[in-house]
């Protein structure tokens, strides 16, 4: 898959590279390095259902959700039952959970597109979420009249132009396994803007729960549906991504630290701190804007219900293209979206499930992400990018 590359921030459209209140965004390069989340509050069990005696006070949202959910799946709107899947966390430094999941490449809907370019145009014809059946909706989120059903305080005008839905995911890979599409009807194509981004993040915020993240996947990172969404799921049990030691890089102005993730298998950025959940929605958006702008497939995993977001760049498919993934690999059919470069690994294969290591699993992820030579260019024009180009507004 040809990649362009990085292009530099005086190449980008002049609306992008404006400072805020014409000032220039403050950069810092410390020498800090930020240990991983405590474990406390997690432990090595891992189940694939929900345990409310564990967890009594859920958000209303994460109710209602719950409740949705668990109603299509008494109706059987599902490819398989998810709580009969084997699941488990390898023993390790990262503690990578392994969920078997038999054939689910096979049921799932197929991936109508080529994987070369992460911008392409929506495409009525093929496959798209205005065509589900309308069972596998569990509710829309639209401007209420009053606040009975609203779960979303001070949402900007934009957001309820129109209406955007949440959905089941038919072949899920955890509890609760949800789809978020962003103004459904708009029929957007699968790229993000500051908008969708905002909703999802305020998605995460309103479950209120560290165990429900909300995750995106660009085309050429392994999302399969070419129509604006995002995914979540309810996992309890800390992600490896989210342990995994970061070293700070920047700090900008609206004070959003920018850190690179260490001794991880994948290359990645997380994001965390602002004054308000828009000040770090708008700089991850921004990231992820210039990610796509240059064609860099890239994964984000919004954590920690909205505190914390990570951005994983990645290489797979193009390697693939290219004849260059491992054939090991190629045969376990593994996909490296956003869930299984944040450490939750869907095996297709008894076998692969029966024998899945640490050691294999890091291959596998070392071989998805960037080299270091990739990743090191790549920070560095997004940490030009970020100090010239600034919010508008």
């Amino acid at each position: 898959m040809p990649i362009s590359p990085p292009l530099a921030p005086s190449s980008l459209a002049p609306a992008a590279s404006r400072t805020r209140r014409g000032r220039p965004a403050r950069r810092h390069f410390p020498a800090e390095r930020k240990t991983a989340m405590a474990n406390k509050g997690f432990d090595l069990s891992c189940s694939l259902t929900k345990e409310e005696d564990s967890d009594p006070k859920l958000s209303p949202f994460l109710c209602k959700l719950f409740k949705e959910w668990d109603d299509r799946k008494a109706r059987g709107l599902f490819h398989h039952d998810i709580s009969s899947c084997e699941t488990k966390i390898l023993h390790g430094e990262h503690n990578f959970v392994a969920t078997l999941i038999e054939g689910r490449d096979q049921k799932k809907r197929p991936t109508q597109f080529g994987m070369n370019q992460v911008i392409q145009p929506f495409d009525g014809a093929k496959f798209n979420f205005t065509k589900v059946s309308l069972e596998e909706v569990i509710f829309t989120l639209e401007e209420a009249q009053d606040d009975s059903e609203k779960y979303f305080g001070n949402v900007p005008h934009a957001l309820a132009a129109s209406p955007s839905a949440i959905l089941i995911n038919v072949s899920p890979i955890g509890y609760c396994h949800v789809l978020l599409i962003p103004r459904v009807q708009d029929c957007l194509p699968q790229r993000v803007d500051k908008e969708s981004f905002l909703l999802a993040m305020y998605v995460a915020r309103e479950a209120r729960n560290p165990f429900f993240r909300v995750g995106y996947n660009s085309l050429g990172g392994f999302a399969t549906i070419n129509h604006l969404h995002f995914q979540a799921y309810y996992l309890k049990v800390q992600y490896p991504v989210e342990k995994t030691p970061i070293e700070k890089l920047a700090t900008l102005e609206n004070d959003v630290s920018i850190f690179q993730l260490v001794q991880y298998p994948v290359s990645g950025f997380a994001f965390e701190g602002g004054s308000c959940l828009e000040d770090l929605s708008d700089v991850v958006s921004r990231v992820s804007i210039f990610m796509q702008d240059n064609n860099r497939p890239f994964n984000v995993l919004i954590s920690e219900s909205a505190k914390r977001v990570f951005l994983l760049p990645q290489c797979y498919a193009e390697k693939q293209a290219l004849g260059k993934a491992s054939p090991q690999f190629l045969d376990m059919r593994i996909n490296p979206a956003v869930w299984e470069l944040s450490g939750h690994l869907v095996l297709k294969r008894k076998e692969d499930y029966d024998e899945a290591s640490e050691a294999t699993m890091s291959r596998f992820l070392v071989e998805a992400s960037l080299s270091e030579s990739e990743f090191q260019e790549l920070k560095s024009c997004i940490l030009e990018f970020l100090s010239t180009a600034a919010p508008e507004e």
